[in-house]
């Protein structure tokens, strides 16, 4: 059962990150005019992957000193989910 339930949470954690990653690829393509903010599929995508990924990502950015042009939280978002995930898999290999 426990293995189970660390599996659902690893794939739950496995599409946070990969919309984590969409989300910055889009910000790129708008930042560097490769697309335009007003492409309407891509700014629909863009603007479902922050409300989805704000209230997860605005505890960390209050946290976090104020980088202005830079936003670390994505990563740090990331890096603690990857950390979670790990200690889960030993947790259901260790029980």
């Amino acid at each position: 059962m426990l293995y189970a339930a660390v599996e659902v949470i690893g794939m739950l954690v496995s599409l946070i990150i990969m919309l984590v990653i969409v989300q910055f690829v889009l910000s790129l393509l708008f930042a560097f005019n490769v697309l335009s903010p007003h492409n309407q599929f891509a700014g629909a995508i863009y603007r479902s992957a922050n409300m989805l990924l704000d209230p997860i990502l605005r505890p960390i950015q209050r946290i976090m000193p104020d980088t202005r042009p830079l936003d670390l939280s994505p990563m740090v978002l990331i890096f603690g989910l990857s950390i979670l995930q790990r200690i889960l898999q030993q947790a259901a290999i260790g029980s």
